[in-house]
């Protein structure tokens, strides 16, 4: 049975972006384009750059130079009109229960659909845990809660910043079965990891770190 496609197909373009902080430049003549069912992964030490791609692509920033588009959607629409963004931080307050946490995100999402919540905490295996503070959980369980955001409501693009970070593996393995059920749904990831992920229809963008400009 083919995986149903609850969004639009899009690409994800990069034009020649350059990115700098002060007086250092973290990368320039960057350019790609991802396609539906493929992921991206961001690779380089530390420094060069990879969070900062992100947010730049999710439209946090403005590059120093190029511009960031996307295809098969209005002109208008912008990135972060069709993604889910997951940074090192896990959005996630800390004197609500888990199950809080996920109705939040999934009203402020989605729908609020309370089957959504559910499936949530069963995909990131959260259900025992649903009706602890999450200022109470380890750092894997909570990048767990942060995580299960990417289900809660239908999005094309995902980008995720160190998203098996703090997680023993059989939680990385979720979640890199997560990813490779949107990809395969059609969806797209570009993804900042020091990691391999077991992830089809993967390619590498490798950053490296620059000379501070004079």
């Amino acid at each position: 049975m083919p995986i149903e496609q609850p969004f639009e197909r899009v690409n994800l373009v990069a034009a020649n972006l350059a990115q700098r902080r002060g007086s250092r430049i973290l990368f320039e003549h960057v350019s790609f384009t991802v396609h539906p069912g493929e992921a991206l992964l961001l690779l380089g030490p530390n420094g060069s750059g990879k969070t900062t791609l992100l947010r730049t692509l999710a439209g946090y920033l403005r590059p120093t130079f190029g511009e960031v588009h996307l295809e098969g959607v209005k002109a208008e629409h912008t990135v972060g009109d069709h993604c889910h963004f997951i940074g090192h931080l896990n959005a996630v307050k800390s004197q609500f229960t888990v199950r809080e946490n996920l109705r939040f995100w999934s009203e402020y999402l989605g729908n609020g659909n309370p089957e959504t919540v559910r499936n949530a905490m069963e995909t990131l295996n959260l259900s025992e845990i649903e009706d602890i503070p999450a200022g109470y959980l380890s750092a894997g369980q909570k990048r767990r809660l942060g995580l299960a955001r990417l289900t809660l409501a239908p999005r094309p693009i995902w980008l995720l910043d160190e998203p098996t970070a703090a997680l023993d593996k059989v939680s990385a393995t979720t979640v890199e079965k997560l990813i490779a059920d949107h990809t395969d749904a059609g969806g797209l990831a570009i993804i900042a990891t020091h990691l391999p992920l077991a992830i089809p229809r993967i390619r590498e963008l490798r950053l490296g770190v620059l000379e501070a400009v004079e």
